[in-house]
């Protein structure tokens, strides 16, 4: 009996199925930080792979709204947007009640029934969801973005109280964290904070991750030099370093400061560029369109940023796709973005005699170094693509090998 041939044009294995992802955030649009955008071009991107999507986030009043389709990052996705009051210490800052966030997410899984849970957050929306999806069944994926330091700076308590609270809050962090799946943050630094604070196991380095084609590197120095800082005005920003280091540079460079962004820290950085005698060199810009931010990159000569407290980033990425030097605080996860000599330089926090050195000497490099720490910012931006990023949550949500 013969046999049949092998038919070596056999048919393509069948993409996997599209799940359904419920994503929790204490922070989402219309709220400018790095998790809310995080999150925003995470929920979009998975949409673009034909994901069904949606997102669990506080609502602008403390009115529950009901589920909608809202586009974000040019993508529709369902929101459930659930009652919330601003925190009266802070600008912008809405939190849902705690002791209500298990009957939401009671009400949002049974309804939804996801396959997959991934919290932005252990604070409130994502405790309550990390517990529901828990008793259900439902993995869950945590992402942290968060220091519990940070929230501290508006907690208007005293620092014995405060200590409290930071104790009793990573303790709570661990008891979510070990309801998990698995755990992730966006940098190897960061991994590695949140396993000896938390005291959690293997938690997974994850790019937040940036889409490169929509930035327009200018090579090349510019006519003028214009240093360029992008974020929430807030303390552990430390803006007012850059000013003060602004003092120190030399006149005949002409340098003058874009700050981009809003916060509760602005009026008071605005009265110390103007007791600096720096009123005419910073420009105060306020939140911006992404079409002005990217403008005011592509101009720019260098990215400053002195923060103490970045877990990555996006913004310091995001100039780096713009093919800016960058000059950072040598402080948690800024080293991983910025290696001192090749795309910019490191200094000591704080120190503003030595960010203003740094300062001018990407201001002061001549034209081949300039270039040079320019593609290395291009190169260093690279690993950090959008897609990679989804690749590798698309696998922990299916419980795959992750990529490389």
């Amino acid at each position: 009996m013969s046999s049949s041939p092998i038919d070596s044009t056999s048919a393509p294995a069948p993409a996997p199925r599209a799940l359904k992802i419920l994503i929790g955030c204490d922070t989402f649009s219309p709220d400018i930080n790095g998790a809310a955008r995080f999150a925003e071009r995470l929920a979009a991107g998975l949409v673009q792979r034909g994901h069904d999507v949606h997102v669990v986030a506080p609502n602008q009043a403390y009115r529950r709204a009901a589920a909608r389709t809202e586009v974000i990052e040019g993508e529709p996705m369902t929101l459930h947007r659930l009652p919330s009051v601003r925190w009266v210490a802070h600008d912008w800052i809405r939190f849902v009640w705690p002791w209500r966030s298990k009957h939401y997410a009671r009400q949002i899984i049974d309804q939804v029934k996801p396959d997959v849970v991934h919290i932005q957050s252990h604070i409130v929306i994502g405790r309550g969801l990390a517990r529901i999806a828990h008793e259900r069944g439902i993995p869950v994926i945590a992402t942290n973005h968060v220091m519990a330091e940070n929230i501290l700076d508006h907690s208007m308590m005293p620092k014995f109280i405060d200590d409290l609270v930071l104790k009793y809050a990573w303790a709570d962090a661990k008891n979510t964290f070990d309801l998990t799946r698995a755990v992730t943050t966006p940098t190897r630094r960061a991994a590695d904070f949140l396993e000896k604070t938390v005291d959690v196991k293997g938690v997974i380095p994850i790019s937040c991750g940036i889409d490169r084609t929509q930035y327009t590197p200018v090579i090349g120095p510019r006519e003028k030099n214009r240093i360029i800082f992008v974020g929430r005005l807030t303390a552990e920003k430390q803006v007012e370093v850059i000013l003060q280091a602004m003092t120190k540079l030399d006149p005949a460079l002409e340098a003058t400061f874009d700050i981009v962004g809003g916060g509760d820290q602005r009026k008071n950085l605005e009265n110390l560029a103007v007791k600096l005698g720096l009123g005419d060199r910073v420009t105060f810009h306020g939140r911006t369109t992404d079409e002005q931010l990217r403008a005011l990159l592509s101009r720019a000569s260098v990215f400053a940023i002195a923060s103490i407290a970045e877990l990555q980033s996006i913004a310091t990425m995001e100039a780096m796709a713009s093919a800016l030097p960058i000059v950072a605080a040598d402080a948690v996860a800024l080293p991983h973005l910025v290696h001192d000599g090749e795309n910019g330089y490191l200094f000591e926090p704080g120190n503003v005699e030595e960010l203003a050195a740094r300062l001018t000497d990407v201001l002061t490099a001549d034209k081949a170094e300039y270039e040079r720490m320019q593609h290395a910012s291009l190169d260093g931006v690279a690993i950090h693509d959008i897609n990679r990023t989804l690749d590798t949550f698309e696998a922990l949500y299916r419980d795959e090998k992750l990529p490389e």
